[in-house]
């Protein structure tokens, strides 16, 4: 499959970012599409100004990368008709993801690879009221997507190996680090394993062992520190089957095993305490507290990823 025009369908905070990551290659023109106008040549300036101010990115790179990217509200244009590669990346909600991709299917070429971003739903789910299924697929991008080098493509019930295989070539082209999730099923890959530990995370603090500041500490301080290097697959290989299993034996019976959320997650909840978005979650945040965590949270990302 030959890829050269790009359709990004949603130019939020993931569109724009995606646009972003698909412009370091000059041989792609890139299209945003969104029912309102955006501004997302700005949006893509402000998310690259930690790159320019680190020396990563300089000014005149940016500006070739941005005008490989133009916008659009048509859904009749050009860029819809003429795209070898879609990617959805809309609200999460199932109706209007099948509903994009039926409308997308009666503005596209047959020969056009489909793909959502989405971070939980199934593939098979939102292509199921598409004609040609074998040519669509899951490309999860993390959250920032322009930083965080991991892509899951994830294979629907109909996706054929040589639409996998493109998606993984086309990624690595553009300096990401695509995995292939073989089945599709709820979390994929890395969500599946990140929120193993979110469960038991929040089951410590729920039964009194330690505070919420204290469980982040273990984890910042510990096995958090060796795991963009040490994966936990290498990590049982190091340590021996035999340990791990002698391990295992003994304490997965203590671990946190529900398949529910959290009483203290939903009393929180109903106390009207969400984190981030009322100041007060697991732990209280000012604007202030909110606006350092951002922001040491990207320089850590952008220096991490280019050692600088």
């Amino acid at each position: 499959m030959s890829i050269e025009n790009i359709l990004i369908f949603g130019a939020g905070m993931m569109g724009k970012n995606i646009a972003f990551v698909f412009s370091s290659k000059a041989d792609y023109r890139i299209v945003v599409y969104d029912i309102q106008h955006i501004d997302v040549h700005a949006g893509i300036r402000v998310n690259a100004a930690p790159l320019i101010s680190k020396g990563i990115l300089d000014v005149d790179k940016l500006e070739r990368r941005l005008s490989r990217i133009s916008f659009t509200t048509d859904i009749e244009g050009e860029g819809i008709k003429n795209a070898d590669l879609v990617i959805e990346a809309v609200f999460e909600d199932m109706a209007l993801k099948q509903k994009t991709f039926e409308d997308l299917e009666k503005h596209c070429s047959r020969d056009a690879v489909f793909c959502t971003n989405s971070s939980v739903m199934s593939p098979s789910e939102i292509s199921s009221k598409l004609k040609h299924r074998d040519r669509f697929a899951g490309v999860h991008f993390w959250n920032p997507a322009h930083l965080i080098p991991l892509v899951e493509v994830i294979k629907s019930d109909a996706t054929s190996d040589k639409t996998a295989d493109t998606l993984m070539e086309v990624l690595a082209g553009v300096g990401k680090k695509p995995v292939l999730c073989k089945k599709d099923i709820p979390g994929f890959i890395a969500n599946r394993m990140q929120h193993a530990l979110w469960r038991e995370a929040v089951y410590i603090v729920e039964q009194g062992i330690a505070d919420a500041k204290t469980v982040d500490e273990a984890v910042k301080y510990s096995f958090g520190l060796r795991l963009p290097q040490l994966g936990p697959m290498e990590n049982i290989d190091m340590v021996g089957l035999d340990l791990t299993y002698n391990i295992h034996h003994y304490i997965f019976k203590h671990l946190c095993s529900s398949t529910e959320p959290s009483p203290l997650l939903k009393k929180l909840l109903d106390n009207g305490k969400n984190g981030f978005k009322t100041g007060e979650g697991f732990q209280k945040w000012t604007d202030e507290r909110q606006r350092q965590s951002a922001a040491v949270l990207n320089e850590y990302l952008v220096t991490m990823l280019t050692r600088k």
